[in-house]
Parts: structure tokens; C-alpha cells; sequence
């Protein structure tokens, strides 16, 4: 695993891709890209206005897939393009407004983190994977519950109640797929690399 390290600094999956700026470019547009097709698979939720969706498990896959910089600039560019019209919003919808709205203004923020903390080493074991994970899942919701009080009135018990508890058991569904998926491509890529 030593052949993996930059000058003390851990890869993300993102940098054993060949390439600089271009590759750059295409891992954040595709991080965009994936998360706005994520967020197309959506289960309503009875009694929320917040719906479930792929897309907070793709936000913190592209986060530790593509490292801080990378990972809060394809989430912002999910933002701004999902601002400004492109309807790839749950239920293709576009724009800032909503109760839903301030989970995706937490994606940018989870993705730095995810991106710092697997940069650390925070994907390379099932239980560093998920604790890394549930950060990121804190800090969605530490931007999507004050969003969902203010465009909707509810007090923070209610928005609790309706835009965090329904959410918890696919949240850990999704943290086990994560504690077991990243740190299996980084098993594999490593005994690739080895090989090599």
C-alpha cells in the first residue's frame, strides 16, 4: 500500500486515473452527472415532504471517490446546474426551492468532507468507510433540517420527525454498501497495481 502514497498524502480512487486537468474536469462533470441520475430513483416518503433518492448515496460516493477539491466542486456543479434549470433534481426538477433544497446545499459541504477524510484513508476499511459516511450524512443533514424548518414552518422536533427519522434506516442501508464497496475497489485496484 506504500506504492499508493503521495508524499505522506493518501490517493483518492480519482487520482490513479492517468491525466491532470482534463481528467479533472470529466471526474466532476461525471460526479454531477451520476448524482443528477441518482436522484431520479426516488421513493416518496409518507407524511414528508423529502422524498428518498439515490442521489445522498452517490453525493458521498463521488466525495470519496474524487477527494475534497474534486468532490465539493462536481456537488457544487450539481448545485449551480440544477439551479440555474437542468432538471436532474429528484423528480427531475430544477431550482433551489423546496423542503429538499438544503440537502443538496449540504452535498458540496459532505463532499469535502467525505473527499478530506478518504484522502486520510477513510475508505480503505469497512469501518473507517462507514464512519466516514455517516459524517457525511451528518453534515447533509445539518444543512438539509434547518432548510426543510425555514420553507416549511416546522419546528426543529417536527422537521426531525419528517426530514431525518424516516431517512435513517436506508441511510445505514447505504453506509453498509459504501463500507463494503470502497474498500473492496481499493483491495482490488491494490492487488492490480501490485501486479503490475
Amino acid at each position: 500500500m506504500s506504492s499508493l502514497s503521495f508524499a505522506g498524502k493518501r490517493p483518492v480512487l480519482a487520482d490513479l486515473v492517468p491525466g491532470s486537468l482534463v481528467r479533472d474536469i470529466a471526474l466532476v462533470a461525471g460526479g454531477a452527472v451520476l448524482t443528477g441520475a441518482a436522484a431520479q430513483l426516488t421513493i416518496p416518503v409518507p407524511g414528508s415532504p423529502v422524498p428518498m433518492t439515490g442521489q445522498t448515496f452517490a453525493a458521498l460516493l463521488v466525495g470519496a471517490s474524487l477527494g475534497m477539491s474534486r468532490g465539493a466542486a462536481s456537488m457544487l456543479v450539481y448545485l449551480l446546474v440544477g439551479a440555474v434549470g437542468v432538471p436532474w433534481f429528484q423528480h427531475g426538477t430544477a431550482g433551489l426551492s423546496g423542503a429538499s433544497a438544503g440537502y443538496i446545499v449540504g452535498f458540496v459541504f459532505a463532499g469535502a468532507l467525505v473527499g478530506a477524510l478518504a484522502g486520510r484513508g477513510g475508505d480503505r476499511t469497512p469501518v473507517r468507510t462507514a464512519g466516514t459516511m455517516v459524517l457525511g450524512n451528518l453534515v447533509i443533514y445539518a444543512f438539509g433540517v434547518p432548510w426543510l424548518m425555514a420553507s416549511t414552518g416546522f419546528d426543529l422536533s417536527t422537521a426531525f420527525a419528517k426530514g431525518v427519522t424516516p431517512f435513517l434506516v436506508g441511510d445505514a442501508v447505504k453506509i453498509v454498501v459504501a463500507a463494503g464497496l470502497l474498500p473492496l475497489t481499493w483491495k482490488l485496484v491494490s492487488g492490480r497495481r501490485s501486479e503490475d
